[in-house]
């Protein structure tokens, strides 16, 4: 079957409408620094076994030659509870501007993830001014229960990737019966586990290689731009009245 010819096509606006093409996904000069990546964890415990995960996960990343940090949610208010300049607020979406991709790991509470990491998240907006904090970067998703192994935080967790237009990888970990897989020093012991979290690390940041240098273009709409162009119309017109 032939591509069929714009002309066919009256409703389209033929000036904002683009043909994706390799050229326009390829970056002829990629970026040479680590990939940066945010880790966000969902408990306050003093043991944490959301917090040791995301600490190993942090490990394996540098060990990649990934450049990381991990945001501590002690303190952080409700969303709304507080105004958005609040010092943690502030600190999180300076870190998540900074950052290129992330990682956020929950313990499942309830068949679902807890409400410190999604706190965290719904302190993002999908955009600030100009800047979106969230969109075009990459995400890899992971969870720790105290029983069987359950996958209801990690699909939460996809669903809002999906929703601050994020690049949720393929793969994910679920850790089961988590106080079983650390010891005493915090460390993941080897295991099954432990194997899966290298696995999602590693795919993680090469999602964010390939993708870092294009992301705004991979998450490029049609209807962003023909909503935007009917913005400025409007504004223009209205000047010139």
């Amino acid at each position: 079957m032939q591509n069929a010819s714009t002309a066919d096509m009256p409703n389209l606006a033929h000036d904002l409408f683009i043909v994706p093409n390799q050229q326009t996904i390829t970056n002829p000069s990629p970026s040479t620094h680590a990939p940066r990546i945010l880790l966000l964890y969902g408990s306050l415990r003093e043991r944490s076994f959301s917090r040791l995960l995301t600490e190993e996960a942090a490990r394996l990343l540098q060990a990649m030659g990934a450049e990381t940090q991990i945001y501590n949610p002690t303190g952080l208010p409700q969303p709304d509870a507080e105004p958005d300049d609040h010092p943690k607020v502030q600190e999180l979406r300076s870190l998540a501007a900074w950052a290129e991709g992330m990682v956020w790991t929950s313990p499942e509470r309830h068949g679902a993830m807890t409400g410190i990491l999604k706190s965290q998240i719904d302190w993002l907006p999908l955009s600030l001014g100009a800047v979106r904090p969230t969109q075009g970067k990459t995400l890899a998703v992971m969870e720790v229960s105290g029983g069987s192994q359950s996958f209801n935080a990690v699909n939460q967790m996809r669903i809002l990737g999906r929703w601050m237009r994020m690049i949720t990888i393929p793969n994910q970990s679920s850790v089961p019966k988590a106080f079983l897989e650390f010891d005493e020093a915090g460390r993941m012991k080897p295991s099954s586990c432990y194997d899966r979290v290298v696995d999602v690390m590693e795919e993680l940041v090469k999602f964010t290689l390939l993708t870092r240098d294009v992301s705004a273009h991979l998450v490029d709409r049609y209807s962003e731009r023909k909503e935007s162009a009917e913005a400025l119309s409007k504004r223009v017109n209205q000047r010139a009245i």
